[in-house]
């Protein structure tokens, strides 16, 4: 099983429907298993689904509880080979107590959780709080990759330069795997500030970018109120092909051309 961790610092850049449509993209149209980890209190992922709950187990338990079985957390979903493992607002108080919790190590709880599921998926996403707590910390620590949604504007590479430092860290002391993979522009339009942005990542060596940039468009939001994933929902939306190809090129880098269309959009060969 290989786990996709998905993260930024700020909010309101679309990491939870980012997770959401890689992870069904990944179901659906490669076949894969794939078990989608809501690894915040907030518990959109879980709302998206309709299986949010005060009182359903989940990431709270894997935080807290010593032997946990994963398998019996996961929740299906209506679509075939994509399982949910859900989260509350129980997350907030598990993070305080597996960081004063010194009788096992904290870091690598969600590790030790997932082992005995290695097999029954091909990946893991995890979609991440905009913040750097006990179980973010535990979801780069099991993570093989690390992917950024960003949003341009005035505070798109607010929190960039910490989290890298902050995976660094991790990457040494607990994961010598973890690897970020890129970020990728979410919200894209073309105009100025957004062009500027993306050559800014471009030209910076510290941070690699996905060549396929997210447009946006009203679907994205629609699909949210939907509660359903955007190939499903709205196929021909421009962002549910973006995320078609930024998942195409997740996948199979070599074959992305290095052609970026006009509105942003990378092309797979």
């Amino acid at each position: 099983m290989k786990i996709i961790t998905i993260i930024n610092l700020k909010g309101g850049v679309g990491k939870t429907i980012s997770a959401i449509n890689i992870a069904y993209i990944l179901t659906a149209v490669y076949k894969m298993r794939v078990l989608l980890i809501d690894n915040d209190k907030q518990g959109n992922v879980s709302k998206f689904f309709n299986l949010h709950s005060d009182d359903a187990p989940g990431m709270t338990e894997i935080m807290t509880v010593k032997g946990v079985d994963a398998s019996a957390l996961i929740q299906t979903t209506a679509y075939a080979g994509l399982d949910v493992i859900t989260a509350n607002m129980g997350l907030l108080h598990a993070n305080r107590e597996a960081l004063i919790d010194q009788s096992r190590p904290q870091q690598t709880r969600l590790k030790l959780a997932l082992k005995p599921l290695e097999n029954a998926y091909d990946y893991a996403v995890v979609d991440c709080a905009p913040d750097i707590n006990m179980s973010v910390i535990n979801a780069l620590a099991v993570a093989h990759d690390v992917l950024i949604p960003v949003k341009i504007d005035n505070f798109a590479f607010d929190g960039l330069k910490e989290l890298v430092e902050q995976i660094e860290v991790i990457r040494e002391a607990y994961n010598p795997a973890l690897t970020v993979k890129g970020c990728f522009i979410t919200m894209y339009q073309y105009n100025n500030v957004n062009v500027s942005g993306v050559e800014w990542l471009e030209k910076s060596t510290d941070y690699p970018i996905f060549k396929t940039s997210i447009r946006k468009t009203v679907k994205v939001d629609e699909s949210t109120f939907a509660g359903i994933p955007l190939l499903e929902y709205a196929r021909k939306s421009t962002a549910g092909r973006d995320y078609e190809a930024l998942v195409g090129e997740y996948l199979h880098p070599l074959k992305v051309t290095e052609t970026i269309t006009k509105e942003g959009s990378g092309k797979i060969a």
